[in-house]
């Protein structure tokens, strides 16, 4: 099922406790879990009478953060998170208790023939982004500044996932249509075009969205970071920019979230980063069950033995990583014993399951933009800024500023403190090591010892075969038969 159909079937509802954030649940088959009902369920909506009232296109717009908070490629066991962590050097994993599909991410060993990691649930996602476009584009019933801030939303989250999709496999269809006949024949974009529409998009929707974040209405301010903002365009453009190598505009982009202390700032409590509403956070994810908080802390943390519901737990490359006296060593790790094995686990969110909430999935932080800008400074050869900026994070974590003067030496110290300032966060390492060309130093050691044969090739996912069998215009990444 589309995710537009899965949306479309949803109920209007508010947050029982805090009545402050308009959300839309799955009507069939399912409790209200956090929600209660504030209204009946919309009926009868279809992409044609969507778009006709504010309520029901922000509805609709907002069912897919709901979705994505629900289990998905963004959270939980099916995540990124979780996926390109096993991928990378960042999470290892048990034969007996993984999927298989997380097996074979696991020992870098996906063929042509296995499921293709994140796919087809990105390009279903595109598809209802799409739509929402062309219907709130052709909509002359919404109120003007409504329709902006959807149509802003819409261009973020296409940007947002054909980001991970190029990163993910290289040259990919590059899907700005829901017309089906058009893209059952879509051609492989190259890399370089994919990322221009990403940016062009990225810049649409910083200015047609609004600073403050909104609530579900799309019109009344919010305290509740979970609706994207201009903020989050902007950090997510200087993210492309930095992939891209543009060091300028990448500088510039993190320069302009840093510098709005009024709104975001990092967070030196550790343990209180990944609150709710954090003033780290740029862009999160609000829980939709009634007994959990993140479904990244309930399957990352340990409560026994690994096992279907907490798979995997950290490798022993990331626990090597750290630095003596690293407080994230401390604070977002967690050590335990379990029938004398030791383990120690991602210790991010510390809430494994409960009604109180408390902890939001973040998507979008501060810290990030810290690093973003610090790289972009080195490669521009300012080192002394570059420095400066590295050291904003490592004094947060309990460090002494970096003995690095040379831009060589900035920026292998820039790419060990995303490794562990970022880690099991949406992929990152897995990416950094393909971005910087490190992929092949690391994971021919790596992959190993998880079990696998390492080959260059691997660092790209394989298509699925269902889809190059269906489109003739398809073609399979290099090394996959």
């Amino acid at each position: 099922m589309l995710i537009q159909d899965k949306i479309f079937s949803f109920y209007k509802s508010r947050l029982d406790r805090y009545g402050k954030y308009l959300i839309i649940y799955l009507v069939a088959g399912t409790s209200c879990k956090k929600l209660v009902n504030v209204d009946p369920p919309l009926t009868q909506l279809t992409g044609t009478n969507i778009y006709t009232s504010n309520t029901t296109a922000a509805a609709a717009v907002t069912g897919m953060y709901t979705l994505m908070s629900n289990g998905s490629f963004a959270t939980g066991s099916p995540s990124i998170s979780l996926g390109a962590g096993l991928s990378a050097d960042e999470l290892q994993g048990t034969n007996l208790s993984l999927g298989s599909s997380l097996i074979l991410m696991y020992k870098n060993a996906l063929s042509s023939t296995t499921s293709a990691p994140y796919w087809g649930t990105l390009y279903s996602y595109i598809h209802t982004t799409n739509a929402t476009l062309e219907g709130i584009s052709a909509s002359s019933e919404l109120t003007p500044s409504v329709k902006q801030q959807l149509m802003g939303e819409a261009k973020f989250m296409r940007a947002f996932l054909h980001f991970y999709l190029v990163n993910f496999y290289g040259d990919v269809p590059l899907v700005t249509t829901s017309n089906y006949e058009v893209n059952a024949i879509a051609k492989r974009t190259p890399q370089k075009q994919v990322y221009d529409q990403i940016i062009a998009d990225l810049k649409d929707a910083k200015n047609l969205l609004g600073s403050d974040y909104l609530a579900a209405d799309a019109m009344t301010a919010s305290s509740e970071r979970v609706r994207p903002t201009k903020w989050a365009a902007i950090a997510l453009l200087a993210r492309a920019y930095l992939y891209k190598g543009d060091w300028v505009d990448a500088e510039a982009q993190a320069d302009t979230i840093i510098n709005n202390a009024g709104m975001f700032s990092l967070v030196n409590d550790l343990d209180g980063v990944f609150l709710k509403n954090s003033k780290e956070a740029i862009w999160q994810l609000q829980p939709v069950s009634m007994t959990l908080n993140t479904l990244d802390g309930n399957v990352f943390i340990l409560a026994k033995a690994p096992n279907p519901s907490s798979p995997v737990f950290l490798n022993t490359n990331l626990l090597n990583s750290f630095e003596i006296g690293d407080n994230r060593r401390m604070h977002w790790v967690h050590d335990t014993t379990i029938a004398a094995q030791a383990y120690s686990y991602p210790f991010k969110y510390k809430v494994k399951a409960s009604a109180a909430l408390s902890e939001y999935l973040m998507v979008l932080r501060l810290g990030e933009q810290y690093l973003i800008r610090a790289e972009a400074r080195a490669q521009q050869g300012n080192t002394t800024e570059a420095a400066s900026d590295l050291n904003a994070i490592r004094n947060r974590a309990g460090l002494l500023n970096t003995t690095g003067t040379m831009q060589s030496d900035l920026l292998t110290a820039i790419y060990h403190e995303r490794q562990v300032e970022l880690f099991t966060e949406w992929g990152h390492r897995w990416l950094d090591l393909k971005r910087t060309s490190m992929a092949d130093a690391v994971m021919s050691i790596v992959t190993p010892q998880k079990g696998g044969v390492w080959s260059t090739n691997w660092q790209w996912y394989p298509l699925p075969l269902t889809d190059i069998q269906k489109d003739p215009n398809l073609t399979q990444n290099i090394g996959y038969y």
